[in-house]
């Protein structure tokens, strides 16, 4: 068994710095990036890669072209499979990700899930399709850890308040299938 690292010598990530997305389409997808979800440009690889920006990082998202025959071109993302599930990028309010809602809408783009309120975390959430069927977020409201706001890290109970203390009563589409797994009592309270 191996020493534990003393927490002095841990890492210490402070947020997400960036993802990099394999897409068929470079262009539709900074179009979408730039005019759906409001990121700005800040570089171009010739036409095979581009930054984007929310903040003051160069980039917190990179899209990296797929060569038109690659035998991988027209596979897309499945749920439950490995690798990225999604990302998400924070929006101010509930306002916000209800005014994104009916945007996402009226552009014609596949909503997910949410509009909703997770139990861990706290954060509204809203999911939907890029156009190589990438799950990207817009969240609100997550708790803040800091030391003036200490958090203690606990279990949350599989079930709907964890994964949407609101039980569907905002989604903007049909809902998930939810419920407990097979020989889990049908609860929905915030136990722990």
């Amino acid at each position: 068994m191996t020493q534990a690292i003393p927490p002095a010598r841990r890492p210490r990530p402070q947020r997400l710095g960036h993802i990099v997305l394999n897409v068929r389409d470079l262009k539709a997808s900074v179009r979408f990036y730039t005019e759906i979800v409001g990121l700005q440009v800040s570089d171009y690889i010739e036409d095979q890669m581009a930054f984007l920006r929310c903040g003051a990082d160069h980039h917190d998202l990179a899209l990296a072209q797929i060569a038109p025959d690659d035998a991988q071109r027209n596979a897309t993302y499945v749920p439950s499979r490995p690798g990225l599930e999604h990302f998400a990028y924070q929006l101010g309010s509930l306002a916000e990700i209800e005014e994104a809602a009916r945007f996402l809408q009226e552009q014609g783009v596949a909503i997910v899930r949410g509009i909703g309120k997770h139990g861990p975390g706290e954060n509204l959430f809203l999911v939907f399709k890029d156009p190589d069927g990438n799950y990207c977020e817009f969240y609100a409201e997550m708790v803040q850890v800091t030391p003036e706001a200490p958090y203690v890290p606990s279990v949350w109970k599989n079930d709907l308040a964890a994964f949407d203390q609101w039980h569907f009563r905002k989604f903007v589409v049909p809902p998930p299938q939810w419920g407990p797994r097979p020989g889990e009592p049908d609860t929905d309270d915030k136990t722990r």
